[in-house]
């Protein structure tokens, strides 16, 4: 009996084994987005739009740019929130859907259909209703298509049966016509001036003019925050450092030429 009891003891000193007992639902880890840049994301997955009708990524995208936002779209939390900051960021600046590029309200909960779906985009319609007129689509679909998709892309996400709800990240995908992931536009309100940017890089200078992509020229795009950052900051720091060591150089140089110069005078007139 005092062996059992001490058996017992050490299970539950021992994490992991512990009877009857589970680590708790972590959101921070069972969430987030993995770097895949230029990952292939599959286009020919069935889906169903919030008409009810059955189509696929390649579809909606009609051969354009496309930002494909993962949501719950009976979402109790930020999703809403999501798409009304990308539709901000969207009337921030010039280029519009359908003509320029596609908005796709990704589904992540299998349970949903087209209904809830509807429901979503009639709502982001009331509040934008020029905006979200057209080139805008809402998608659910099974479990394992929508997993080709999330999994492509890196996105991960998780339920929380405690609370009933998912755990996800709120950030925009931005792919390119032919399905490839161009980047990420992270957190609830996008800046248009970075919308504007990742819409003219992935439509590879089909999208844009040629200002456009002369200006894309003078950013680089940061997969860790999602922005886009100036070049020519980061070249006039560059230049600055380069200008602080030529002078150096040059100074040291003058001083050298001055040291010898001195020396020859001083040898001079000791002979």
């Amino acid at each position: 009996m005092r062996h059992l009891l001490l058996l017992m003891l050490v299970f539950l000193a021992v994490p992991g084994i512990s009877p009857g007992f589970a680590a708790p639902f972590d959101p921070f880890k069972a969430s987030g987005i993995d770097p895949k840049p230029n990952a292939a994301i599959p286009l020919g997955g069935p889906f169903e739009d919030e008409a009810g009708r059955r189509v696929t990524l390649r579809q909606v995208g009609a051969g354009k740019p496309m930002l494909l936002v993962p949501v719950l779209h009976k979402c109790p939390n930020i999703c809403g929130v999501t798409l009304a900051g990308l539709m901000e960021a969207v009337a921030g600046q010039r280029f519009r859907p359908p003509v320029d590029f596609t908005i796709i309200a990704f589904g992540i909960d299998p349970k949903e259909g087209s209904r809830q779906a509807r429901q979503a985009l009639d709502d982001l319609r009331e509040r934008f209703p020029t905006l979200a007129a057209t080139g805008i689509h809402a998608l659910t679909g099974k479990e394992s298509d929508i997993h080709s998709v999330t999994d492509a892309l890196g996105y991960r996400y998780a339920f929380d049966p405690d609370i009933g709800q998912y755990a996800h990240d709120a950030a925009v995908a931005v792919l390119t016509p032919d399905g490839h992931l161009s980047g990420w536009l992270y957190g609830l309100a996008p800046d248009p001036h970075d919308l504007k940017l990742a819409l003219t890089e992935a439509g590879h200078g089909r999208t844009g003019d040629w200002s456009d992509q002369i200006l894309l020229l003078c950013y680089h795009y940061d997969p860790v925050t999602g922005r886009y950052s100036s070049l020519i900051g980061l070249a006039l720091h560059a230049g600055g450092a380069a200008t602080i060591a030529l002078g150096g150089g040059v100074l040291a140089s003058a001083l050298l030429r001055e040291r010898r110069r001195a020396k020859n005078v001083s040898g001079g007139k000791n002979t």
